[in-house]
């Protein structure tokens, strides 16, 4: 304890000992201080802010119409690029900046101090953005900002067709593409039904379908040939009957026999339909009864042309008669067998259609699963073209709304304004701290001294010193005259200090009211 004692005393001794040239150090540095904080210009920022109105009423209206980009992303990415060196060579020629500027390199420097003191910050969440400009003349600070203002605002009002003409070109390129591989689709589907004609059926049938529709006409077919065989095989027993019956049989009878066939085969056509309608619907449906009163009528008049021919028949006498009976059955026969013949042709006809259905049955499913996979390619071709046609015409709407409205609503809220008082120098808080620096200063330059030029100030830092033991010591004893001029000494040192400080003190006041 006494060791670090003694040299925090030796120290001192030193520093005292050197206090002089110290005072003139503190001096000095604090002079060069004030000069370099009084020589320094003032610095003014200029400042304004802008709102960006990124909700536009296009936006709920076009929804689903037109590719909607982030608006809000767009205009994050466009406050950060915006200090760019096309800009700010921009901003150069519209501020008048270059009004001084004599070569490149200086052209360079002003860009490196442009980039470096503008500012472009968003306040909060709410696309609410501050530019700030600080610069020594306050008229072109204001410039300044005023122009990086316009710079920003016609940045995002200006359409942004670069990546929108891009996507629209892909487009067309791939819609090309897609019309090219639907001709070829449409060609081979085309050059597929003509090679197999056979396939082709009504609107939602298909091959087998047409193939059971002709089976089942072939069963009808068959069963009306049988009918018509025999109705053709009774009309043919009752002919031969009548020609085999005596004349006499005939005119014996009170009441002949009188056929009228076509009376009768439209009743049976009439009574066959009657059957159909009534399984299928009432009593009182309107076309069961209509049937009903044809039959009615029919039968009527058959009953009355029977009356008539019987009438003929008695006048004319039984040969007579005979003979017209037997001409009637005959026609009947005789129609019959050409029913037949033609239900025998259709039969045929329908055998071998069916036939030639069955033979070509084995290749169907192959060129069916053929006609499908054709099919498929085409509808997935088409449905892509036609995404393609849509997508093209959302993006030809949305450049237009782009073109139209812009990114975004820029509204200026604040306009450009600098303040009346100087943002740097900052000299209240400058001037304290180069007080201390030049104090700072002083102290060692006083150590310094003392260093360069050591004092020996007892008995022990001789001995340290020496490496040898001190005998003794002699104390000096002041007398009046030397009190009083070390008294006036200290004042003298304090004095200066005092003045140093008072000189910064009175500075800073001054710095305080002309703030004021």
């Amino acid at each position: 304890m006494n060791i670090l004692l003694s040299q925090v005393t030796a120290i001192w001794r030193g520093l005292w000992q050197g206090r002089w040239f110290g005072l003139a150090i503190a001096w000095l540095a604090g002079m060069a201080g004030a000069v370099f904080l009084w020589l320094t210009p003032d610095r003014y920022e200029a400042t304004a802010r802008v709102y960006v109105d990124t909700q536009s009423i296009l936006n709920p209206l076009m929804a689903g119409l037109a590719v909607q980009g982030n608006v809000e992303q767009q205009v994050a990415i466009l406050s950060r690029t915006l200090i760019s060196r096309p800009n700010l060579q921009k901003l150069i020629r519209m501020a008048d900046l270059d009004l001084n500027v004599r070569n490149n390199e200086e052209r360079e420097r002003l860009i490196d101090g442009l980039t470096k003191t503008l500012a472009i910050k968003s306040v909060g969440r709410d696309n609410l953005y501050t530019i700030s400009y600080v610069n020594t003349s306050p008229q072109q600070a204001r410039r300044v900002v005023q122009s990086l203002l316009s710079i920003f605002v016609e940045s995002g009002l200006s359409p942004k067709n670069a990546d929108a003409d891009q996507a629209k070109r892909f487009i067309e390129e791939q819609i090309k593409g897609y019309e090219q591989r639907l001709v070829e689709a449409e060609n081979r589907i085309k050059e597929f039904k003509l090679q197999n004609m056979d396939l082709n059926a009504p609107a939602g049938a298909d091959f087998f379908s047409s193939m059971a529709t002709v089976s089942e006409a072939l069963a009808q077919a068959r069963q009306q040939l049988q009918e018509a065989n025999k109705s053709r095989d009774a009309l043919k027993q009752q002919l031969s009957d009548e020609r085999n019956r005596p004349p006499s049989l005939l005119a014996e009878s009170g009441s002949p026999t009188v056929t009228t066939a076509e009376l009768d085969a439209r009743l049976g056509v009439l009574n066959k339909n009657l059957d159909e309608m009534l399984l299928k619907y009432t009593d009182n449906h309107p076309d069961v009864v209509n049937t009903r009163r044809i039959i009615k009528e029919v039968e009527t008049n058959r009953d009355k042309e029977r009356q008539r021919l019987a009438g003929e028949r008695k006048a004319a006498g039984p040969e007579t008669n005979s003979n017209s009976l037997f001409g009637q059955l005959r026609m009947a026969f005789a129609q019959a067998e050409a029913q037949v013949a033609a239900m025998q042709a259709r039969v045929a006809e329908l055998e071998k259609r069916e036939a030639r259905l069955r033979e070509r049955a084995r290749s169907v499913p192959e060129r069916e699963a053929l006609f499908t996979q054709l099919n498929r390619d085409y509808a997935v071709h088409k449905q892509n073209y036609d995404k393609l046609v849509a997508r093209r015409e959302s993006a030809a709407l949305a450049g237009e709304v782009k073109s139209s409205t812009g990114v975004a609503d820029f509204r200026v809220i604040d306009p450009p304004s600098v303040a009346s008082t100087p943002v740097a120098p900052n000299r209240q808080m400058l001037l304290p701290i180069v007080l201390l620096a030049s104090l700072c200063a002083g102290i060692a330059a006083s150590y310094l001294y003392s260093v360069v030029r050591p004092t020996i100030h007892d008995g022990r830092t001789l001995k340290r010193l020496a490496g040898r033991p001190v005998l003794g010591s002699v104390t000096q004893l002041l007398n009046v005259q030397t009190l009083a001029r070390r008294r006036r000494a200290a004042l003298w040192f304090f004095g200066g200090l005092g003045g140093l400080a008072a000189s910064y003190s009175a500075a800073i006041a001054a710095v305080f009211l002309h703030r004021i």
